[in-house]
């Protein structure tokens, strides 16, 4: 496997974490009273934005060439970062 596959498969399966975080948390929003449903579900709608922007960073990483793949994992390392950290803070008010 090439360090393009292998990235992108590690990437992918952090999202795939997301995805099961995500359900949880929108079993928690389902169980929450009136009040706190409603800043559950905007914490909820927020880490599926991180999530689906991470998703589109995906597809274009892996439709990126060989010649535009170390420009792409540059950039993509930046943003990267922004989006965990955005995620993890949305996840951090549901624990």
């Amino acid at each position: 496997m090439s360090d393009r596959d292998a990235y992108i498969e590690k990437t992918k399966a952090k999202i795939d974490q997301w995805n099961a975080e995500i359900d949880k948390m929108k079993a928690k929003v389902d169980e929450a009273r009136a009040d706190a449903k409603i800043q559950y579900q905007k914490n909820l709608d927020e880490a599926r934005r991180q999530r689906d922007e991470a998703e589109e960073q995906l597809k274009e990483m892996r439709a990126a060439s060989d010649d535009a793949w170390d420009d792409m994992k540059s950039g993509f390392d930046k943003a990267w970062d922004n989006i965990s950290s955005a995620f993890n803070d949305a996840m951090s008010r549901f624990r």
